[in-house]
């Protein structure tokens, strides 16, 4: 952009452009980095697993070099970055052994998986807008069932026939009324 007043429109693309996804072992063979690919995250809320596995993905990942001391039984059993309990004292409380929140039962968690991925199946092909529209939708529901999916792919139908009516109302053609002042125009179907 060019630093003259008033001058907002840029002329060229953007510069640097992702055209590839980020590889953390692309440079670096090292046994770290093949064991930090291999971790499986476990014992920790669905929130705390995402922020772990983006830290693992990005090269953010800090491994422990020795035993951590654990909030519960306050003994170095910690042995995962991040976590604050121990497995043992996480299962035995129930809670996540990163925020120390309660945790919900494995089985919900396993439902909203094959939720999700029946959601993203739905989502792939659509364009942006509707995309947006269906995630709005369904954050607004406090829980996903399989009627919140059936009413997703209706609102993808409504969207569509709306689409098709737009369309159609484009193409009516503009004519020229003959009123007084001439400079009225009627719209006709």
């Amino acid at each position: 952009m060019s630093c003259s007043r008033g001058n907002t429109n840029r002329t060229r693309a953007q510069k640097h452009q992702n055209k590839t996804a980020f590889k953390n072992d692309l440079h670096d063979s090292s046994k770290k980095t093949k064991f930090l690919n291999t971790l499986q995250v476990t014992g920790v809320c669905l929130r705390c697993k995402e922020i772990i596995e983006w830290k693992i993905k990005y090269k953010k990942y800090k491994p422990l070099a020795a035993p951590k001391k654990c909030v519960g039984c306050d003994q170095r059993t910690v042995k995962f970055a991040y976590h604050v309990l121990c497995n043992n004292c996480s299962a035995e409380k129930k809670v996540c052994a990163k925020c120390v929140k309660a945790m919900e039962s494995t089985e919900t968690t396993i439902e909203v998986n094959v939720d999700e991925d029946k959601i993203k199946s739905i989502l792939k092909p659509l364009s942006e807008r509707k995309r947006r529209a269906i995630l709005r939708y369904i954050n607004k529901q406090e829980k996903i069932t399989d009627e919140t999916i059936s009413n997703i792919e209706d609102i993808l139908l409504e969207m569509d026939n709306i689409n098709i009516n737009d369309c159609n109302n484009s193409n009516s053609s503009i004519v020229d009324s003959s009123s007084d002042d001439g400079d009225d125009f009627k719209v006709e179907k």
